[in-house]
């Protein structure tokens, strides 16, 4: 049998190679239709224990997220402190990273520095976010023609002390500020007093949803003062649905992705879980033109920078 030649050699092995690169470019391709979430961040979901009714627990939840390639969860809860449950969520599920937060409701005393201090130092250090009060702020009260106790932030168009120490506890601590179910006046307040305390990781929570109900300029205005606008998939499905993901398209367009957040904001009992309700809310972005590199720069790295990750 006659010899191969140097060329046919070169030729053959090129071939190989040329077949590896397509086969690995393959199995590459099938891992990430397999897992579409793959290092993506949801920083605001709602899991059980809670006073309310979830489809999930966090242990699930973190599990599920794991399978799907997710890098980051954060728990919300309105009512309490979640940094002690990331701690344990962790050690029950390595492999993700879990962290946890806390909305300033009544039942942890409103504008509270000594609770958001105190959820700052809990074990680990896994609690990031402070939300400016939710379903017990002034403006949540109001939308909701109700005569029940609320929590307070500002008066005559100015920031409370209270609502001022709390600020410069987060600032302390190194903490992100979420600006929770205020006005979009108040939330502008709550940007700028920020900045002033060297904050420089701040999100205006679902600005577009009931009952902040932030107009496109005053979302690009809080994006000029260095906020993440956030846009939640819960806002377009389920009981709290108020719009369509074109309207969102719109937003994000004005806005720029650079200063935008995708979340879930899902948990709820009649909803997707979080990672259904990504996956349903990421396809269809892209099928209203928002690019993969759009989708990765709003649901990994921006969200990556508002908890302190590299």
């Amino acid at each position: 049998m006659r010899a191969k030649s140097a060329r046919q050699i070169v030729q053959q092995a090129i071939l190989l190679t040329t077949a590896a690169i397509l086969a690995f470019s393959l199995h590459a391709n099938a891992q990430e239709a397999a897992r579409p979430l793959e290092g993506v961040i949801d920083i605001h979901a709602h899991f059980m224990p809670d006073v309310v009714p979830r489809s999930i627990d966090a242990i699930e939840a973190a599990r599920i997220a794991k399978q799907q390639g997710m890098r980051a969860i954060v728990l919300k809860n309105h009512y309490d402190s979640t940094s002690a449950q990331a701690f344990l969520v962790r050690k029950a599920v390595p492999g993700i990273e879990v962290f946890g937060g806390i909305a300033l409701n009544l039942s942890v005393g409103g504008m509270n520095p000594a609770a958001v201090e105190r959820m700052a130092q809990m074990s680990g250090g896994y609690g990031k976010i402070v939300w400016m009060g939710s379903f017990d702020t002034e403006t949540q009260v109001r939308s909701e023609k109700t005569t029940r106790p609320f929590v307070a932030i500002s008066k005559n168009g100015e920031l409370l002390l209270e609502t001022k120490a709390v600020i410069i506890t987060i600032a302390k601590y190194h903490l992100a500020l979420a600006t929770g179910h205020n006005t979009p006046q108040e939330d502008l307040l709550l940007i700028r007093e920020a900045k002033l305390q060297g904050i420089d990781r701040i999100v205006v929570t679902h600005a577009m949803m009931a009952p902040i109900h932030m107009s496109i300029p005053q979302m690009q205005q809080a994006a000029s003062l260095g906020a993440y606008i956030e846009f939640v998939y819960n806002g377009t499905v389920g009981h709290f649905k108020e719009f369509e993901l074109a309207d969102y398209v719109k937003a994000i367009r004005a806005i720029g992705p650079s200063h935008c957040i995708l979340a879930s904001d899902l948990g709820q009992a009649d909803n997707p879980i979080p990672t259904d309700g990504l996956i349903a809310y990421f396809a269809g972005l892209k099928r209203l033109g928002i690019t993969q590199s759009e989708l990765d720069q709003m649901s990994k790295t921006n969200p990556a920078h508002l908890l302190g990750l590299n």
